[in-house]
């Protein structure tokens, strides 16, 4: 039964986008855009949630907006609008009495009213300055009754305008950050690998001319399960794990204890900028899910090595 629902309402989806009205689209965008003061969801039922939601969205990434219900605004909460503000009605019917109660108080405060409807000739689009119909066939609820495709494209819309308003506004990863403190996404915008790498001397650095034999007890005591292999300015030349100890054991013996770094070393290596995201790096980390990266060294621009982020240490922040 899910699977033929899923079909359906996918088909009522594909409907709104194939008929949509894109110019009409861009006429209430441009309106958000140009927007000096608050702009204002209301809505009754189903639609009001969405519309608290849209608001929720736009806040977060940007753009000055707020739901506030039909009785609150009867009820004191209509002096918040000046002229500057837009309100945006929610409405599948277009016929919401309680909305349409709004419009003579809300006239006399001088906003712009847009009004979102599924219904064309509607009372509610016709005492708009601008309206936009949102196509839908029927409700996925058998009755065509329940609010659920009608509400799926009011969400759709809201997402849309929230990322479009986004990027015309530029609103940068930064500025993301300052608006989500707290929290996984918090943590995703701010926690930089410069605040989690170690460095100084918890790095594990040798040469290239240090022996094997000689690098092992603190290749173990570092707890960091390699070892950066640098030049004398400390920009880095290749790294030597735990797990080419192995294999070098493995293939070579106790011979391979006299051996140099040098000769042992993988030149060819994954790294990062401390001033990255350790987000990113984490990304950066698991990009092959055959093969994950648990150790990372850091290296400023010129290549040196000022860091050695591990796995262990993301996970702490609790990104992973």
């Amino acid at each position: 039964m899910l699977t033929s629902l899923f079909k359906e309402q996918r088909a009522q989806i594909e409907h709104f986008f194939d008929h949509v009205d894109t110019p009409q689209v861009t006429k209430v965008f441009e309106a958000c855009l140009k927007c000096k003061g608050l702009i204002v969801f209301t809505g009754v039922g189903k639609s009001g949630i969405i519309g608290e939601k849209i608001a929720m969205t736009l806040t977060s990434t940007g753009t000055r907006a707020l739901f506030l219900s039909s009785v609150s605004f009867l009820h004191g909460d209509i002096g918040i609008l000046t002229s500057e503000d837009l309100v945006i009605f929610l409405s599948k019917s277009g016929e919401t009495e309680e909305l349409l109660d709004l419009i003579p108080y809300m006239r006399k405060r001088g906003v712009t009213l847009i009004s979102i409807v599924s219904k064309q000739e509607s009372r509610l689009a016709k005492a708009s300055d601008l309206s936009l119909f949102l196509p839908v066939v029927k409700e996925l609820c058998p009755f065509d009754l329940a609010p659920t495709t009608s509400t799926a494209v009011q969400l759709l819309f809201g997402d849309v305008l929230a990322i479009g308003l986004m990027r015309a506004k530029n609103f940068s990863l930064s500025d993301y950050a300052l608006t989500h403190p707290s929290g996984t996404l918090g943590r995703k915008v701010t926690i930089t690998v410069e605040e989690i790498m170690l460095k100084e001397e918890a790095l594990p650095l040798c040469k290239v001319e240090d022996r094997l034999k000689d690098i092992l007890p603190k290749l173990t005591s570092k707890g960091c399960g390699c070892k950066l292999i640098i030049d004398d300015q400390q920009r880095m030349l290749g790294i030597f794990t735990d797990g080419d100890l192995r294999r070098a054991i493995q293939s070579k013996g106790p011979e391979v204890l006299e051996e140099t770094m040098g000769s042992l070393m993988t030149s060819s290596f994954t790294s990062i900028n401390p001033g990255k995201l350790a987000w990113e790096a984490l990304k950066l980390m698991q990009q092959d899910p055959k093969k994950w990266i648990m150790i990372l060294p850091v290296l400023d621009q010129d290549k040196k090595v000022v860091g050695l982020l591990r796995m262990h240490d993301i996970i702490q922040t609790g990104l992973a």
